[in-house]
């Protein structure tokens, strides 16, 4: 990506590509056919049953701008057999209100073509938004006839850049489990006037994550791949951020986090002091700008019995029974669906325990996590099947509840069913005792001497036992001969 004059005006787009597979089901989804001037407009690649492993850049739309990507996953155990889903989305905002064609396009998404017929894009009117320049147009303001005039040796000057790397967290402090996001970005000032481009970005940001990612932490990446700026104001000045890593950590123990400062080296070009229409303008050079260190502090969780297992976030329940009126011996679907914001992938399965009421299997499990908007959101859901063996009224509540612990209340607190359940039919406890009655032979164990007693005492019995045997073989021989 190149910061250059009116001149020599370029636009930068790179793309950090994984390596090549082949996907099982890729899908393309369009937005809507119509939207406001100030709603965006997407388009979203989904891949089945198989890691998004690289994508060929979204299509360019007349009337639209890029904004950037967000990503997401989705993961089911059903039956022990785990299916799963990847998708990657590109917003678009509109320019200006009027009707636009995306014409047909095709894709590469994990080496195989996918096709999109295009559609029609209406854009209505809404709150007018306040429209930027691009901050790397008018970056020089020379007049055109001065670039025909040769003067000689061309002498090279450097440019003082307006532009910074840093990386920067949602939070300074945290609770153990509690995520933050962590972004590294460069930052270009509007005013800029020093030509500035990426140079080898996805083999630094390798090394670089190297050194970012915390030993002691959980991380989901935001996995991005296309890079856009965003307009954003700085203690009143405008800057557009080019976000080259963004991901959310979640600590695994008490320890403080450190990140150490970190170097993205830029080619930076030299100006000539006296340009000319004919000659070079411009000398390759280069400079490596650095992140300042950041330190996050993290605080152990209060105490409670369970400060060691619970999980962190903000957590809501949404259940569902397929009926509060059951019979006994006859089985029932009951979901247990934790949503919310946190470390969705390390909630752990509940511990359900039926006792002499109700016997209850291992659940299918449904994981869905989003990462947009610089936040991690989702749910996990335990979908489970139960059979009732007692008559009576139960509330759920007995048997299905979570704990975890709320940052933003600070406190932990308890997720539990509000269904209540009505049993009706004979008691099936006793065909349950019955069904493991193994019999009177095994019913006597408990009351038989289990110690050990020598063999060799029994020796005489087997030689007196053997003699007797053959004895009784030899007198049946003499009688069956002499009568034959």
């Amino acid at each position: 990506m190149e910061f250059s004059s009116r001149s020599w005006l370029w636009t930068g787009l790179f793309s950090l590509m994984a390596s090549l597979g082949v996907a099982q089901e890729i899908d393309v989804e369009l937005g809507p056919d119509e939207i406001g001037e100030n709603q965006a407009w997407t388009i979203t690649v989904t891949v089945s049953n198989e890691r998004l492993k690289s994508y060929d850049d979204f299509p360019d739309i007349d009337g639209f701008r890029k904004r950037g990507t967000s990503s997401s996953s989705s993961t089911q155990i059903i039956n022990g057999q785990i299916s799963s889903s990847q998708g990657v989305t590109m917003t678009y905002v509109p320019t200006r209100q009027g009707t636009f064609k995306l014409r047909p396009f095709a894709m590469k998404v994990n080496g195989k073509t996918v096709r999109s017929q295009g559609t029609t894009i209406k854009v209505g009117p809404a709150v007018q938004r306040s429209r930027r320049r691009d901050p790397f147009q008018n970056l020089f303001d020379r007049d055109a006839l001065d670039m025909f005039s040769d003067k000689g040796d061309t002498e090279f000057v450097d440019v003082k850049e307006d532009a910074f790397l840093a990386l920067t967290t949602s939070k300074n402090e945290v609770y153990t489990g509690e995520g933050f996001t962590t972004t590294l970005s460069f930052y270009v000032a509007d005013n800029n006037r020093a030509p500035l481009q990426f140079y080898e970005l996805g083999k630094q940001l390798s090394n670089i994550l190297k050194k970012v990612r915390p030993a002691n932490c959980w991380e989901e990446n935001f996995n991005i791949e296309n890079i856009n700026g965003e307009p954003i104001t700085i203690n009143q000045k405008r800057y557009t951020q080019y976000k080259v890593y963004q991901g959310v950590f979640y600590p695994l123990n008490a320890e403080d986090i450190t990140f150490p400062s970190v170097g993205l080296e830029m080619i930076k070009y030299k100006v000539a002091k006296n340009p000319s229409f004919f000659g070079q303008n411009r000398q390759e050079d280069f400079k490596t700008f650095y992140s300042r260190t950041k330190t996050v502090k993290v605080k152990a969780l209060p105490p409670h019995p369970l400060k060691d297992q619970v999980a962190v976030g903000d957590y809501l329940l949404d259940e569902r029974s397929n009926s509060q009126t059951l019979q006994t011996g006859q089985s029932f679907s009951y979901e247990f669906n934790i949503y919310g914001e946190g470390n969705i992938a390390g909630i752990g399965k509940l511990s359900v325990e039926g006792g002499e009421n109700f016997d209850f299997y291992d659940p299918n499990v449904t994981q869905k996590i989003n990462r947009r908007n610089n936040r991690v959101t989702g749910s996990k859901s335990f979908s489970y099947f139960g059979i009732p063996k007692e008559p009576g009224q139960y509330d759920l509540k007995d048997y299905f509840s979570w704990v975890f612990f709320n940052p933003k209340t600070e406190q932990y607190d308890t997720l539990r069913s509000n269904i209540n359940v009505t049993v009706t039919g004979e008691s099936k406890k006793n065909e349950s005792i019955q069904s493991t009655d193994l019999g009177s032979f095994y019913d006597r164990i408990a009351f038989e001497d289990n110690r050990l007693t020598n063999s060799d005492r029994f020796e005489w019995t087997k030689i007196f036992a053997n003699i007797l045997i053959l004895g009784m073989l030899l007198t049946s021989a003499y009688i069956f001969i002499k009568s034959s």
